[in-house]
């Protein structure tokens, strides 16, 4: 059976990003999907150095997470028109371990004006470790969220959708 992962990539405390990794994951469980929840923000990452980095024990705890998943739903925020750089040192510090798995996105960010950011992040980790990405993906703005809740329901709908294509292409995938 495959297994899930869904990592929320944001430092920020009151992450909108991280909301609508836990509302995925949930989902998930509901379903009694195979799924770990990793929030970077807990694992005290080094910066990828190319070095020593991937010596650190928690750089090492997160590479096996996603080493061991097949699928993943990476909960990112969006800065300055790209992902945040979190997500992308995560992608350093794991590489390989990326190959081949079925990745999908929920992003939230100040506007809309950034809802192709995802794109640059999507395009490496297809090109340089052949994950297949899920079309559907889920691009939230500030006026969805009313302090700890999601409160539009279609941005409630689209993240369940996201999480359901993700087992869906990962179990077409795999099976």
């Amino acid at each position: 059976m495959p297994k899930y992962l869904v990592v929320s990539t944001s430092g920020n405390p009151d992450s909108n990003s991280r909301r609508m990794g836990r509302v995925a994951f949930a989902h998930l469980q509901r379903r009694k999907i195979d799924c770990t929840w990793i929030d970077i923000s807990e694992m005290d990452l080094p910066l990828c150095d190319a070095d020593k980095c991937y010596l650190n024990a928690n750089a090492q705890k997160l590479n096996k997470a996603v080493e061991t998943a097949d699928g993943i739903l990476i909960a990112a925020p969006v800065y300055n028109y790209d992902v945040a750089a979190a997500a992308k040192n995560m992608i350093e510090l794991t590489g390989s371990s990326w190959e081949e798995k079925v990745v999908g996105f929920l992003c939230s960010a100040g506007g809309t004006s950034s809802y192709m950011a995802v794109m640059a992040y999507a395009n490496s980790l297809m090109l340089d470790f052949r994950t297949v990405i899920i079309p559907r993906f889920v691009y939230a703005t500030g006026d969805a969220f009313k302090g700890d809740e999601i409160i539009d329901k279609k941005v409630l709908t689209r993240i369940e959708q996201a999480a359901d294509e993700l087992v869906r292409f990962t179990q077409a995938l795999r099976g």
